[in-house]
Formats: C-alpha cells, structure tokens, sequence
C-alpha cells in the first residue's frame, strides 16, 4: 500500500487542540532524557510530570491525559512501577504509548516490552531496529540506535499494529505512521537530531500527549512526527552543532503554528 502524506490542515489543527487542551503527560522515562523531554512538552504546550515511585504512579496515571512509558533505563523496580501505572491508566481509560528502547537487543527490557504490549497500547513509537524486534522479526540494532531502514520496517510495523491495535510509529529519516491498514508517511528533520540526546525519546511524549487529543488517532501520532521534524529542520538551518541546536529546536517547537503547518 502506497502511503499517505500528511495533510498540512490536519497538522494544523492537530497543533490547535494541542494548544487548547494543554494535556498533563506522565512521563515514566529514561534518565538520560527527562530534562529535554519536559521541555519538548513545555515548548509545544503540553505539560509534563515525571512521576516514578509505583504507589504514586498507579494514582497518577489516571489523572493524566496520556502516559509514556519508555524503558531506556529500565530497572525492576521501575518495570514494577510501570505495569501498575499501565494497569491504573488501562481502568481509567487513559491512553499510553511505548517507546521500546534497544528492544531485541537486551532480554530483560525485551521481555518487559513484549509483557506490555498485551495491555493495549495506543500508540508505539521506536526506531526500524527496536519495531522490527518488538514485531518478533530480524532486527539489527547498535545500543539505543536502529541499524534498520525505516521503510524496510514498515510491514512488521503494519503487523504489529494489527496485534496489537495501537498506531504503530516507526521513526527514521521518513517516519511511517499505520494503524495497520492506512500508512501516513512524515518527511523531515536530518541528522544533527541524531546527535543530541533524546530527539526520539521526546517525540514519543509528544506522541503521547497527542494521543490526549480529540480526533483520528492516526492523524495525531503522524502530527506529532511532523511537529518534530519541521522543528527540526528549522533549527538545523539557524545552528552551527549540537550544542546550537538544542536551544534552537525547543525556540521552533514553541513557535510552531498552524499557518505554518498548513
């Protein structure tokens, strides 16, 4: 099946409800990235809560408007944590989104990952590498990063979307956004976002607080790329390295708007 292109409108008014409802996203995140993904969240409107401890999670959870679940620095005492901030957000009917990180690589967070996913996910959000391991499918894999095409991906991303019934995000140089029949492909971005810590890791917050949102499910998640990489390459044109970037892109997060996108 051929994918879609995003239409610039749906971005647009993606961004509106974004602005307007402002969503609380609990972010149970690595440690690596909790600082930029506040940011990220705070800079396009959403707001952030990073909360951990697994009594005050599963209390958590279903007063937010989405929950990200992203096992970078996954310990069993997090893992703990985690399923039972799933478990509340699953009975408060609570969105949540995975971000499988380094998934086929490590077994413990390979086992986790596969646990998770029974419990319906909205959305997942990974590199080439960690959908096609989390699909069950020949992956490669360097640590944190895909050795895998995206596109190349992109059945056992339709697959797993079809198991799973979450919209499947599956992120590289073009991000491919299905719910298993329909495909939105998102183009975009460059590779100074790979040379700064937690690009990927706060577009899945972003994903999950477009999850939030009213409207196609679709549509928000595939929004969510498109909010990133049009920052992205915003900032990469105005920086000189990694160091100018990241000031650069959270400025063209919060000066997106949906003139622009349309």
């Amino acid at each position: 099946m051929q994918p879609d292109l995003l239409p610039g409108a749906s971005a647009a008014s993606v961004l509106l409800h974004l602005h307007h409802h402002s969503p609380l996203v609990h972010c149970m995140t690595n440690d690596v990235v909790q600082t930029f993904t506040a940011n990220v969240l705070l800079a396009l409107g959403a707001a952030p809560a990073m909360v951990i401890e697994a009594e005050e999670a599963a209390q958590f959870s279903p007063l937010a408007g989405a929950l990200l679940i992203n096992i970078g620095t996954l310990t069993s005492e997090r893992q703990g944590a985690m399923l039972a901030a799933i478990q509340a957000a699953n009975q408060a009917g609570t969105p949540w989104v995975l971000d499988p990180v380094a998934v086929g690589g490590l077994a413990f967070r390979t086992r986790f990952a596969h646990e998770v996913i029974a419990l319906k996910p909205a959305a997942i959000r990974g590199n080439a590498s960690e959908i096609l391991a989390l699909a069950g499918e020949q992956a490669g894999g360097r640590g944190v990063d895909s050795t895998d095409d995206a596109l190349s991906a992109l059945p056992a991303a339709q697959k797993l979307a079809r198991q799973t019934g979450a919209v499947v995000a599956v992120t590289g140089e073009t991000d491919y956004v299905t719910d298993g029949e329909r495909i939105i492909a998102v183009s975009g971005g460059g590779v100074l976002m790979t040379r700064v810590v937690g690009t990927g890791c706060a577009l899945s917050a972003v994903v999950a607080a477009c999850c939030a949102l009213p409207g196609s499910m679709l549509e928000n998640v595939a929004s969510a790329c498109r909010f990133m990489s049009l920052a992205g390459e915003q900032a990469i044109a105005v920086s000189r390295g990694p160091g100018s970037f990241t000031p650069a892109f959270l400025d063209a997060l919060y000066q997106l708007n949906a003139e622009v996108l349309a």
